[in-house]
């Protein structure tokens, strides 16, 4: 059964234009890009987005790092899309990455760590309705 998750390129693998390498290691995973977008987001709009964290320490840095510069979101859809995204990705820290993910290839450190990834069907459904309308995701 095929399966939707949530991505984002963020703004540090933007700027140092990794961009389309990560597009392409996700195509090489057997992603299918349903949809994809490059916009530059506002703090709200990363506050709204990151509204799970709210309380955390980290959070004003996290939203206006997320606003700091392009960002690219994508739809991804392949049988177990949530799980593998997350395994592509690697771990939140780069440097406890596995070799071969993106975040180990293209990640600066905890923060900037590249990548964005949805990690369960409800996020997932949150996230992408957040940034895409219905008709987008053909």
């Amino acid at each position: 059964m095929q399966e939707r998750t949530f991505a984002i390129v963020k703004p540090d693998a933007f700027r140092k234009g990794y961009t389309g390498e990560i597009i392409g290691e996700i195509a090489k995973a057997g992603f299918k890009v349903v949809a994809i977008k490059k916009a530059s987001i506002s703090k709200a709009q990363a506050a709204g987005f990151y509204a799970v964290h709210k309380d955390r320490p980290f959070f004003d840095s996290l939203t206006a790092f997320m606003s700091s510069g392009p960002i690219v979101m994508m739809v991804l859809e392949k049988a177990n899309a949530i799980a593998d995204w997350r395994k592509l990705m690697g771990a939140t820290n780069p440097a406890n990455a596995e070799e071969g993910t993106l975040r180990k290839k293209f990640a600066g450190s905890i923060e900037e760590n590249a990548v964005h990834g949805s990690d369960a069907p409800e996020t997932a459904a949150f996230e992408i309705g957040y940034w895409f309308a219905g008709y987008e995701l053909i």
